[in-house]
């Protein structure tokens, strides 16, 4: 096992070796024009946790063979995050864009026979990983965010979901093995359009399945070692009128209700207009005072206590 890029790298040099670590970036909400800077100075600047960062940047050189050394070190709510910004790019983005292309390229009709069954073939595909997803997003991250919270659902175990993953990715494979052996363009001039598409479907596969393999080789292995030591049935976060909590200033309040909308610090920074270092120094004051250090932490600390409504917190998601 070799841990080719460190927090002292430089970004840029980073990006230079392997161009994929812009997808990592773009998902975690690093923005571009960094410089010289290194990898944690960006990830510090911009609230992003360093050893995630470089956990998926190492993973994506390295395959499984590096996600063993991160299992304990990777921020779960931070993978999380990176996991759902992931669902929201495939469903948005990459899977309307393929089946465009596809429509394109196959003279799409319900009288083209072949045509017809590709796209009713992929929209097929389409359902399973929406089915996935969701699941993952109403029933894994929400349990996950309750063990970062200090509590352990009984009926909740991140083991029962490790062979969702299991023939994701055999109907892509079956869609391109469609393609090439029994579609045949009508205009030959259009022979270009379904070889793009053919590329794209391809593309769509590897990407798919490195996701999956991400969850089931870092994800599911970090959510386990959470489990072991979050005890049953024990809730730590705190409550509405605590009265042994160090209370909070009206300036921390509004400092916290920016950071679980999901700004940055430097977003902050220009909002209060005040230092960054000051951002910081109060997101360590709340942390301190309130004895959590998630964000899903704070993020559940301040709608219990009125400091943020749950429509601001929905709405920062899909902004």
């Amino acid at each position: 096992m070799s841990i080719i890029y460190h927090s002292s790298d430089k970004m840029y040099d980073v990006i230079q070796e392997d161009d994929r670590i812009l997808q990592i970036m773009s998902r975690m909400g690093l923005p571009l024009g960094f410089g010289e800077k290194t990898v944690g100075e960006v990830c510090r600047e911009n609230n992003v946790d360093a050893v995630t960062f470089l956990a998926l940047a190492n993973y994506t050189i390295g395959g499984k063979n590096v996600a063993g050394y991160y299992i304990d070190k990777v921020s779960v709510a931070s993978l999380m995050d990176y996991l759902i910004r992931c669902h929201h790019y495939f469903r948005d983005f990459l899977l309307p864009y393929v089946r465009r292309l596809l429509i394109e390229a196959v003279n799409y009709s319900e009288t083209n026979k072949v045509a017809f069954l590709i796209i009713k073939f992929y929209d097929e595909y389409v359902n399973a990983i929406e089915h996935h997803t969701k699941i993952e997003n109403t029933k894994i991250f929400p349990g996950v965010r309750q063990l970062l919270n200090g509590y352990v659902n009984p009926d909740f175990h991140i083991s029962n979901f490790v062979k969702s993953h299991e023939g994701m990715d055999q109907k892509l494979t079956e869609l391109r093995n469609i393609v090439i052996k029994y579609y045949t363009s009508p205009n030959p001039n259009h022979q270009e359009h379904i070889y793009t598409a053919l590329e794209q479907i391809i593309r769509l596969g590897a990407t798919m399945k490195a996701h999956c393999e991400l969850e089931d080789c870092l994800f599911v292995p970090a959510v386990q070692l959470l489990e072991e030591k979050t005890p049953v049935g024990k809730m730590s976060f705190p409550k509405k009128k605590n009265l042994e909590m160090e209370e909070l200033s009206e300036r921390e309040k509004e400092l916290l209700s920016y950071v679980v909308q999901g700004l940055t610090n430097k977003e902050i920074a220009t909002k209060l207009f005040i230092s960054i270092n000051t951002v910081i120094t109060h997101r360590k004051n709340i942390s301190r005072k309130l004895n959590i250090h998630s964000v899903a932490g704070l993020t559940i600390y301040a709608i219990v206590n009125d400091i943020v409504s749950l429509d601001n917190i929905k709405n920062s998601m899909f902004d």
